[in-house]
């Protein structure tokens, strides 16, 4: 699965450092724009596969930005997620109405700020599916599939191949996991983490697909299609 680019518009520095890093962690790779006119350069050296745009920057206003780019080709399928101060219902009509697929209020947690792009970038997925080796996520069905045989999982199972899928070939801890499958503010032990990997693993063992969750000793589990 080819890493997602996101391009970063955000004039205040200390929130700019604070999500690229965050994101740059999740396996992003991370542009970043002061200003509308830098944020268009950006986008002329690569466009992105989805824009973080703070409403209020120096030189125009993010919804002039949303809309100047939804009327070119190029950029009508790039979705836009407005970090904004604003928190009154007429501005997000606002913000939404100007062609923003999503829109977050600052302060914002980097969490679910992470949640929120996951979801939109799931939007603009072919049927919705995510694909790595053999194995198939349809998660418009909630399915899992390895060639024509499904695979019957738990919720939290399913949760957990999802977020590997998304993230492949990188080394997660058991802390990490927690965060990230089960939620910050959900109390789980490390522990339970390993359970669902073994459950996980048979589940996937008869289709000869186990191999793909790898444990890297003393740090955490990797989901890759490379043996």
């Amino acid at each position: 699965m080819r890493t997602k680019r996101i391009l970063l518009v955000e004039d205040e520095q200390s929130i700019r450092e604070m999500v690229a890093f965050a994101l740059g962690q999740d396996g992003y790779v991370m542009d970043e724009a002061e200003d509308g006119q830098s944020a268009e350069s950006k986008i002329a050296d690569h466009l992105p596969d989805l824009i973080l745009l703070d409403w209020m920057l120096p030189d125009t206003s993010g919804l002039e930005l949303v809309r100047r780019w939804k009327r070119k080709e190029s950029m009508q399928d790039v979705p836009v997620i407005m970090l904004t101060a604003r928190v009154e219902e007429r501005d997000k009509i606002d913000g939404l109405d100007s062609g923003a697929d999503d829109y977050i209020t600052k302060p914002f947690s980097v969490k679910e700020l992470s949640a929120r792009i996951r979801a939109v970038l799931r939007r603009g997925t072919v049927d919705n599916q995510l694909s790595i080796g053999p194995i198939k996520l349809d998660l418009n069905a909630h399915r899992a599939l390895v060639g024509n045989h499904s695979i019957d999982m738990g919720p939290t199972e399913f949760r957990l191949l999802e977020f590997f899928m998304t993230h492949p070939d990188r080394v997660y801890t058991r802390t990490q996991l927690l965060d990230y499958a089960w939620g910050r503010n959900i109390y789980v032990e490390e522990r339970t983490v390993d359970v669902h990997i073994v459950r996980l693993r048979k589940l996937l063992k008869p289709l000869e697909c186990d191999h793909m969750i790898q444990t890297v000793r003393g740090y955490g589990y990797r989901f890759s299609a490379k043996k």
